[in-house]
């Protein structure tokens, strides 16, 4: 099997396990997770990522930190698939004694950080990639944000920090699937066309489909291997609640929860 059918079935994979945590876990954010899936699956199974599970902390693994954790259940089956956590873990998501909550926290095995309210990923990732530099080890850090997120003034605080230290070891992924809490983005606080206030800050900058393998793969690798000595933002154009079309059409999708009847079809029709 070549990568991009790799890629391809893994996204595949991780849909349906992110649909299934979603009925055992009716408050986790299903219309945000299910925008960043190939993302994820890219950045994993794609190897953009160095890490090793059985080593979490080895010290020039690559960071990654994810700034929109509540959109980021979609996670869970990755790192369980990878062996971070036992598999089983996966069914008690939501219960007492689990590790896996409605909304991720570092206590996970795989994830980095616990950033509180939206806004803070990118500045911790920030002092992350500047110790990195200072230290001299060659890690990257990798940041997943929403566009939605972009509204908070300490993200613009942290993209002015990272052109000015010049982190070319720091690449900022946006989920940009255009709505955020309570409508679309356009219609609360236009940012477009976000390429461009990139560039206006120093960030060498990226635009693909979120959702096509092939592009995210090489969009990603291109940028880690990148020695232009600028921070770097891959701006992923992606469709909230992807691939459940009740979702996709709602401007409110980031607080609906599907029912499991509605959850088992979706998961049939996918197979």
């Amino acid at each position: 099997m070549n990568l991009t059918d790799l890629l391809k079935n893994k996204s595949l994979w991780v849909k349906q396990e992110t649909l299934k945590l979603h009925k055992r876990a009716p408050g986790t954010r299903i219309a945000s997770s299910l925008s960043c899936i190939e993302i994820l699956v890219v950045l994993y199974y794609g190897k953009i990522l160095s890490c090793d599970p059985k080593n979490i902390q080895w010290d020039t693994r690559d960071r990654f930190i994810v700034s929109k954790a509540h959109g980021s259940v979609s996670l869970y089956p990755i790192l369980a698939d990878f062996g971070f956590f036992e598999k089983e873990e996966l069914k008690k998501i939501g219960k007492e004694g689990s590790i896996l909550g409605d909304i991720p926290d570092n206590s996970i095995p795989g994830f980095e950080t616990i950033n509180g309210s939206l806004g803070h990923g990118l500045g911790v990732a920030c002092g992350v990639a500047l110790a990195l530099k200072r230290k001299n080890l060659n890690a990257k850090v990798f940041v997943l944000s929403g566009d939605g997120e972009l509204y908070e003034g300490s993200v613009w605080e942290a993209i002015m920090f990272a052109s000015h230290h010049k982190l070319d070891n720091l690449t900022l992924i946006i989920d940009n699937n255009k709505i955020c809490m309570l409508d679309y983005c356009k219609n609360i606080l236009n940012l477009e066309p976000l390429d461009d206030k990139f560039r206006s800050f120093g960030w060498m900058t990226k635009i693909v489909d979120g959702h096509n393998i092939e592009q995210l793969y090489y969009a990603l690798a291109d940028l880690k291997k990148d020695e232009s000595n600028q921070p770097k933002v891959l701006i992923a154009d992606t469709i909230k609640g992807k691939g459940v079309p009740r979702l996709e059409n709602d401007s409110l999708c980031h607080i609906k929860a599907l029912k499991e009847d509605e959850i088992d079809k979706i998961i049939m029709e996918l197979t």
